[in-house]
């Protein structure tokens, strides 16, 4: 999931050169390795103890990390559309968008799923809380982004339109719901103590979907603009201005939901800062941000 991330960063950074391009592609091999290698051992696991897979189901934590599948296989979507379909035509940008439609449906599983755990998980004290709530709710808001880039590069465009109306969906879907945890998740840290050190860079979490769900918008309605006219589906508008209109305006909740993240990301620093160290575990992988 990571890897992927830093793919994409090195590849979409500004007045990168030839060499920055190859450590993407790089990063994007290693993170194909790896995506399928974990991808055999969690079949093979499942398949030699089928019993897992109930108990990882309901358990209200392990749980949550399925939701990193449809996370890490949208990294790979998204630099198949920025590496592959460039340089190998229409059909690599076919593929990316096969790959979206079942992105879309484990995203939803996932988010469904895990949200209805959540809620039935009865937990004594809000205290136990923590951010790796908003990872099941992170994979619909990038599958939404994914669907922005995935549509750009589509022959046809009204598959464009339809990977387009389906996308800004997934995001009124996740954002929303991802801000409903950010309160409660400020509630917890107003009124308990601090996160454990082991957890504390769980802290981070919440950039993530704050800003995603900024860059997303922007994404959705820059191609909004671009297609609203050719298609003609607003029949009872004009194109040209509605596109340009939702443009603006998606720059406008871009920047609020960008500095409401600087909000969350001068708290984790802070609160990181004075923790007094904290041991090196598996949840240093918060310290990568998503984009």
């Amino acid at each position: 999931m990571s890897t992927g991330v830093l793919s994409i960063m090195c590849h979409q950074l500004p007045y990168n050169g030839h060499w920055l391009q190859v450590i993407s592609v790089i990063f994007f091999v290693t993170n194909l390795v790896l995506f399928l290698v974990f991808s055999i051992l969690s079949l093979l696991r499942y398949s030699l103890y089928p019993r897992l897979i109930a108990a990882v189901l309901r358990h209200p934590h392990q749980s949550l990390f399925l939701a990193t599948f449809p996370v890490g296989l949208a990294t790979l979507i998204n630099m198949t559309v920025l590496v592959c379909a460039p340089q190998w035509g229409h059909g690599m940008a076919t593929l990316a968008w096969v790959l979206w439609w079942i992105d879309t449906v484990l995203a939803l599983t996932t988010c469904f799923h895990l949200t209805y755990v959540i809620m039935t998980n009865r937990r004594g004290e809000l205290e136990e809380m923590t951010a790796l709530y908003l990872i099941p709710i992170v994979a619909v808001v990038i599958a939404a982004t994914s669907g922005g880039l995935v549509a750009r590069a589509l022959p046809n465009p009204q598959h464009q339109l339809w990977t387009l109306v389906l996308s800004f969906i997934l995001w009124g879907l996740g954002s929303p719901l991802s801000w409903i945890i950010l309160t409660l998740y400020f509630l917890r840290m107003t009124l308990h103590k601090p996160l454990k050190r082991e957890v504390i860079v769980s802290l981070l979490l919440p950039i993530g979907p704050l800003s995603l769900s900024g860059f997303s918008i922007i994404t959705l309605s820059k191609l909004a603009a671009r297609l609203f006219p050719g298609t003609h589906s607003l029949p009872h508008a004009t194109h040209t201005s509605a596109g340009e209109v939702l443009y603006i305006v998606s720059i406008l909740a871009g920047l609020i939901l960008w500095g409401f993240a600087i909000v969350w990301f001068i708290v984790a620093v802070m609160m990181i800062a004075t923790s007094g160290g904290f041991p090196f575990n598996m949840g240093w992988w918060g310290f990568i941000p998503c984009r």
